[in-house]
């Protein structure tokens, strides 16, 4: 078979002889973009029931159709990471959504701080770049997002079990990142960035009151928060998660 170069994140089920329904977006895509017509081989997946080599049965302007020809990849797991990060300038904030697929994280939490300079966040939107970004870099499956919440409300209710790796931009040259992860268990994680004005005493104090957090420098330098987000993503890729497996 001829091999697929586009690959669709799809919300149907996916299996043998199964037909999938393209939506109109999908399908001006595909069609009317990429200029692909009946016959066409488009990878699938949803999250679910891993990638399949699928054929274009239907093309249409607005509609279309594919039909599952083969199992190419079975399921499998996110790393257990979780990102949660201060909404900050669009922009930067679909920058952070994106890497952070790219990066391997299972869940995506953005929390409002007393310093969030965001007017608002659109899970709505960040879902969209979440199954863009799956599509382009190869992942299985389709991180969720959750709505904004304080960080306070978050952090009352967080599961001890979950340990967080907060990068605390006050501990600039001391408490390495890296030195924490080289010593660290595997196990659920969650990493937290703050938003562009840092955090606020009293939440400094909460955090730092939380035995399940950890703060950790990231070098000598104040990053920015999307610099800072896929710094530690990769730190503890390469540490605990599949990087250091590979």
């Amino acid at each position: 078979m001829t091999v697929a170069k586009i690959r669709l994140c799809v919300d149907q089920a996916l299996g043998a002889r199964q037909s999938v329904t393209l939506t109109e977006a999908q399908a001006h895509y595909l069609f009317g973009v990429m200029r692909e017509g009946a016959g066409a081989r488009i990878l699938a997946f949803n999250g679910r029931d891993g990638e399949w080599l699928c054929e274009v049965t239907e093309a249409g302007r607005r509609k279309g159709s594919l039909a599952c020809r083969e199992h190419v990849r079975v399921q499998d797991a996110p790393s257990d990471l979780w990102l949660l990060f201060a909404p900050v300038k669009k922009a930067r904030t679909d920058f952070i959504v994106e890497k952070a697929v790219e990066m391997g994280v299972a869940r995506i939490l953005p929390v409002m701080t007393d310093f969030t300079n965001a007017e608002r966040f659109r899970r709505d939107k960040a879902l969209a770049h979440v199954r863009e970004a799956a599509e382009q870099c190869g992942r299985l499956t389709i991180p969720e997002v959750t709505e904004p919440a304080p960080l306070a409300r978050v952090l009352a209710g967080w599961s001890p079990g979950r340990r967080i790796l907060w990068a605390d931009e006050e501990r600039a040259g001391e408490g390495s990142a890296r030195d924490v992860l080289a010593g660290a268990a595997p196990g659920p994680w969650a990493i937290l960035i703050g938003p562009e004005g840092g955090f606020s005493a009293a939440e400094r104090d909460c955090l730092r009151a939380a035995p399940f957090v950890t703060p950790v420098a990231l070098g000598p330098r104040i990053l920015r928060a999307e610099t800072a987000a896929v710094a530690l993503l990769a730190l503890w890729q390469a540490h605990l998660g599949d990087w250091a497996a590979a």
